[in-house]
């Protein structure tokens, strides 16, 4: 093995770090969220004010790390952003009141978008000096560490939430540090052929938009399961545990489908396995759903993962061809997909049915799927 690939293996083996990392601190964020409420005797209406300074720190983190992910900023970007993701993760255990939430919410966000925009641009760099699809399975990483992370909250669900986000965030920074000095030599492709600040204007802005819509697609569904798998599930008279493994089941489906998709990228090219999957991720769901039985169901939900699972690397890979801002454009767009589709089920299933409501998100795969060919003709690692 030459000096160069061991370098680009070592890379790899880096950025499959930090997506795993920053799949763990989600869940584990996400996981104890009523713990977080009850410790500062928040109303609901309070923790949707916590859960938006988060989402408001997102978005200004993404669209500054886009700004600023030049190639010899991103070792900085991903050994500081994960560095302050695990502080802010931490500070959020301590909080007790709604205003100290507010603010490390904010900062626990901006966090989170410096790092994933730093984590995927790097992806694509990486990626480029391969010479082959790689993303997949950097993302598998990601959706491999929220299952761990989910599984950590549940298993110490009788320690304090204060507790597990403190040794969380000194783990993260523990291996962070640990890190550090290889990540500083991180490899990817050449500055001289990888235009650091895009070429947006020159290279079709309409392109970027259209992945972005197509992230927000892929995203609603994924907002759909976190939000609603259990809920449908419960509705068809499952107790509360198998309710639980519905999104779990969509997760698994999730993570097998991305540590198989390089290849089938590879052999089948990106448009059709984001199509395929899509028709897929459409059948599945709407299977589960008009069936109206828990096990057609279970397996509805773990479809609708597996086929989903290719789309977000690929559009991904298809915005990095545009530079940093692509990619973070794309990442906000496709976050706005994953707040506002719940809600959006929410309010037709209020003048519906929860069912009628859960085919909205298959209707929108399948549309996905027609639209894939033109967001992602000519799209190659």
């Amino acid at each position: 093995m030459s000096r160069t690939d061991a370098s680009l293996r070592r890379s790899r083996a880096l950025l499959t770090g930090y997506f795993l990392g920053l799949g763990v601190v989600m869940a584990v964020w996400g996981a104890r969220m009523p713990a977080v409420q009850n410790a500062a005797h928040l109303t609901t209406g309070s923790l949707s004010l916590v859960l938006l300074a988060a989402s408001v720190g997102m978005v200004a983190g993404l669209q500054a790390g886009g700004r600023l992910a030049r190639p010899e900023r991103l070792p900085a970007l991903l050994i500081g952003g994960a560095v302050a993701l695990a502080a802010a993760l931490a500070l959020l255990g301590q909080c007790r009141t709604l205003a100290s939430l507010l603010a490390a919410a904010l900062a626990f966000g901006a966090a989170h978008g410096v790092l994933d925009v730093a984590a995927n641009t790097g992806a694509v760099r990486c990626q480029t000096a391969y010479g082959k699809s790689i993303m997949s399975s950097l993302h598998a990483a990601y959706s491999i560490g929220a299952l761990g992370g989910a599984a950590l909250a549940a298993a110490t669900a009788g320690t304090a939430h204060s507790t597990l986000f403190l040794a969380v965030g000194a783990a993260l920074t523990a291996s962070v540090l640990v890190a550090g000095p290889r990540t500083l030599t991180l490899s990817g492709a050449d500055p001289e052929t990888f235009d650091p600040q895009g070429t947006d204007r020159d290279r079709a802005p309409g392109r970027v938009w259209l992945l972005g819509v197509l992230a927000a697609a892929s995203l609603m569904g994924e907002g759909a399961a976190a939000d609603w798998a259990a809920v449908h599930v419960h509705a068809l008279h499952a107790n509360t545990a198998v309710a639980a493994s519905a999104f779990a089941l969509y997760s698994t489906g999730m993570a097998i489908g991305r540590l198989t998709g390089d290849r089938l990228t590879t052999r089948f090219g990106a448009p059709a396995v984001v199509r395929v999957g899509a028709v897929l991720a459409a059948a599945g769901l709407a299977t589960g759903v008009l069936a109206d039985s828990m096990p057609a169901a279970l397996a509805g939900w773990a479809v609708f993962g597996l086929g989903l699972s290719g789309t977000v690397p690929s559009l991904i890979t298809a915005a990095g061809s545009h530079g940093p801002r692509a990619v973070a454009t794309v990442s906000v767009t496709g976050y706005l997909g994953l707040l506002a589709g719940p809600a959006l089920i929410g309010a037709l299933a209020s003048i519906t049915t929860l069912p009628t409501a859960l085919l909205l998100p298959a209707l929108v795969a399948a549309a996905l799927a027609t639209l894939a060919r033109r967001a992602l003709e000519n799209t190659a690692p």
